[in-house]
């Protein structure tokens, strides 16, 4: 009988790849069996290395999932940091790229199943949900609000609260892909990020009443 713990043959790679190899098997069985039910032999087996070799790079299995996330937000990092530079005089082009950036991503599987996998283990392992915490949102949420506090001072847009506004701009995209990943809800067409973005947009800008009529606050 073979052992369950041996690697899987693979062709030899050159060992930069092999992080990588790795964070792929381990997104893989996180995905169909869970974080909590995943050991770090499985990971090291499927990825075709020993579990000694996956220590050499990964020293835990959080330290695996660290490196999922990392993997996954530091390519949005920086496209989000390059749609700002290119758009920082207009405030709408930068918007719009942003929740471009945002919602292209997030709409990669490979990318929304880090945060899907946290979401899902974070009630069993609360310390997974205070690590994504500390490497996304502690990192993403002071840099949006200081855009929006920037814009405010240059008078591009209204006196608003920067934090409060932040989470109205991004929250209709995590909800309209959490609809589609999790329950399954899309609308005709199909996912539509694009056309989520421009409605998000066009509502943000202009509103929804049209601007000859008056309603009470």
């Amino acid at each position: 009988m073979a052992d369950p713990d041996s690697p899987e043959p693979k062709f030899r790679r050159r060992a930069e790849h092999r992080p990588d190899e790795l964070l792929d098997a381990a997104l893989a069985l996180f995905v169909e069996k869970g974080y909590s039910h995943t050991s770090v032999a499985e990971i090291a087996r499927k990825a075709g290395v020993s579990k000694g070799a996956l220590y050499l790079y990964f020293p835990s299995k959080q330290a695996v999932l660290e490196g999922l996330v990392r993997r996954a937000v530091s390519p949005i990092a920086i496209r989000a940091q390059e749609a700002i530079d290119i758009a920082d005089a207009d405030l709408r082009a930068t918007l719009r790229a942003l929740l471009t950036v945002i919602a292209t991503a997030l709409g990669d599987p490979k990318v929304f199943a880090v945060p899907k996998i946290v979401i899902r283990e974070a009630v069993v392992a609360p310390e997974i949900a205070e690590m994504y915490r500390r490497a996304v949102f502690d990192n993403v949420l002071p840099a949006g609000a200081a855009i929006i506090r920037r814009a405010v001072a240059q008078g591009k847009i209204r006196p608003v609260d920067p934090e409060m506004t932040l989470r109205s701009l991004v929250g209709p995209v995590i909800m309209h892909l959490l609809l589609s990943e999790i329950f399954g809800i899309e609308p005709e067409g199909g996912l539509a990020l694009d056309r989520l973005v421009e409605n998000h947009l066009d509502i943000l800008v202009n509103g929804l009443f049209p601007a000859t009529e008056s309603h009470d606050a």
